[in-house]
């Protein structure tokens, strides 16, 4: 054993996280759900490292993360780095196997990403992202699909009340060209305040669009500096409703200049309306909102996010939209690209808010319980017997001094394992065994404070069978 001056105390990085089987269970239970859509819309499975040259994942599509990377050198002395998303090492695969991966190409990924920023609550510096793209197709009904496919996931994990923004990067460029306001930075800068507008309200939005304001802590947040005219014309832009996505086109096409890139988007909105009804995708659950400003900065057409009214503190669950550009700096060739991104801890926190969770902390539905002189063989057979119908099944094997059937059964309580099989000497020599249901056993002694009535109430939910029909009577206890 190492003495205690050599013992290295247990610890976790800061900004990360230790994820047990509580956690992991239903996650990947998500994930397989999700996995299923993924492919039912022909998307196949696509994996990259986790390390990428440096140069690959700045620039274009990485500026935001140049001060995040976890930066590192190779073996052999070369700049790489922890990669960010997934979407930059999607750009750099479909330029690097033009033949393999032959647009229009649909892929999905899941993996962790790094980011070096500052942890916070919820905030980790490695966290999963699970993406879909296609590359290689301008036709947004693409895009229209990929809002089907955001549906469709909410739909298989039961939430009933979800929707989703949609919005057009190029309907944000058209105003803001009609308003005079050319520079990029200055466009990025009116983006950044738009979104906050659900956060911090209309009138904090408006001094941040003009002079600027000071924040609840006294921290002065400079302004745009645009004039009251402008910014009265931008905030009746993200004032635009209507009770469908055709009268929030028509009350666009109404507010915006007769220009080349607002009557672009208005077609690329339509044909994604067009679309949608195709899909099926109602009203209630996709609707047209010209507030929506997250991400504009990077996205070149249509943008979209999915939030739950019914659980708006978690903000959106899903978002992507179109990046034209992206597979650009990795070859010359156009490669026009959309895609969403599913935020798989905010929805998991989501769901398990709103009841759609099923908590568990072992994925074993049967334990099997010896007593007395059983040899450890028969309960080796008795287990695969279970495993080959089809049930995950454990073996409770301790030493001589755990095997009491107390500490096997409290095992079994401790991971929620519903079904306990009890074979004993005398179960064994008349080719019995004992079918328990725990879950009926636990209900049965609540609120029992008698002892011996509480010994009597255990009993429930158990009863001895020919193992001939063992298989039989387990499967009962899980239809």
């Amino acid at each position: 054993m190492a003495s205690e001056s050599n013992r290295v105390e247990p610890r976790i990085l800061k900004g990360f996280q230790d994820l047990l089987p509580a956690q992991l269970l239903p996650r990947k239970e998500v994930i397989s759900r999700i996995e299923r859509i993924f492919q039912r819309y022909g998307f196949s499975p696509l994996e990259s490292p986790a390390l990428e040259y440096l140069d690959i994942l700045l620039g274009p599509g990485g500026e935001g993360a140049n001060k995040e990377l976890f930066r590192l050198q190779s073996p052999e002395e070369e700049d790489i780095a922890l990669r960010f998303d997934l979407t930059v090492p999607f750009a750099r695969m479909m330029a690097q196997y033009p033949d393999r991966l032959k647009p229009p190409f649909r892929r999905y990924a899941i993996g962790p990403v790094w980011r070096a920023d500052k942890p916070g609550p919820g905030r980790f510096r490695q966290f999963t992202q699970f993406d879909i793209d296609v590359a290689g197709s301008p036709v947004v009904s693409v895009d229209a699909e990929i809002i089907a496919i955001m549906c469709a996931i909410m739909a298989e994990l039961a939430v009933p009340d979800y929707c989703v923004l949609i919005n057009n990067r190029k309907v944000i460029d058209a105003l803001l060209e009609d308003c005079g306001i050319v520079s990029l930075d200055q466009q990025k800068h009116v983006l950044r305040v738009i979104d906050k507008l659900a956060k911090v309200g209309e009138e904090n939005v408006r001094l941040e669009l003009g002079p600027g304001r000071v924040d609840e802590s006294g921290d002065p947040i400079p302004g745009v500096q645009l004039s009251p005219p402008v910014i009265d014309r931008i905030l009746q832009y993200v004032a635009i409703t209507g009770a469908s996505r055709a009268e929030v086109l028509d009350r666009l096409r109404s507010f915006l200049p007769q220009s080349p890139h607002a009557h672009e988007a208005l077609e690329e909105l339509e044909e994604i309306d067009a679309a949608l009804q195709a899909l099926d995708i109602s009203e209630t659950h996709a609707r047209f909102d010209p507030s929506l400003a997250r991400g504009l900065d990077y996205y070149t057409g249509p943008v979209f996010e999915m939030i739950l009214p019914t659980a708006p503190q978690f903000g959106s669950v899903m978002a992507g939209g179109r990046y034209n550009q992206l597979v650009e700096r990795f070859k010359a060739q156009p490669m026009p690209c959309t895609g969403m991104s599913v935020g798989l801890d905010r929805l998991l926190a989501a769901l398990d808010c709103l009841g759609q969770v099923q908590a568990a902390a072992t994925p074993t539905q049967v334990l099997v319980v010896t007593m007395g002189k059983v040899p450890r063989n028969e309960t080796l057979r008795l287990a695969q017997e279970l495993r080959n119908a089809g049930f995950n099944t454990e073996t409770y094997l301790a030493s001589k001094k755990k095997m009491q059937m107390g500490n096997q059964l409290s095992h079994a309580d401790h991971y929620q394992i519903p079904v306990a099989v009890i074979i004993g000497e005398d179960e064994l020599a008349r080719g019995e065994v004992s079918v328990k249901d725990l879950r009926e056993g636990k209900e049965a002694r609540e609120d029992i404070e008698d002892r011996e009535a509480y010994r009597q109430a255990g009993k429930a939910g158990q009863v001895t069978v020919a193992r001939s029909v063992l298989i039989e009577t387990v499967q009962k206890l899980f239809t």
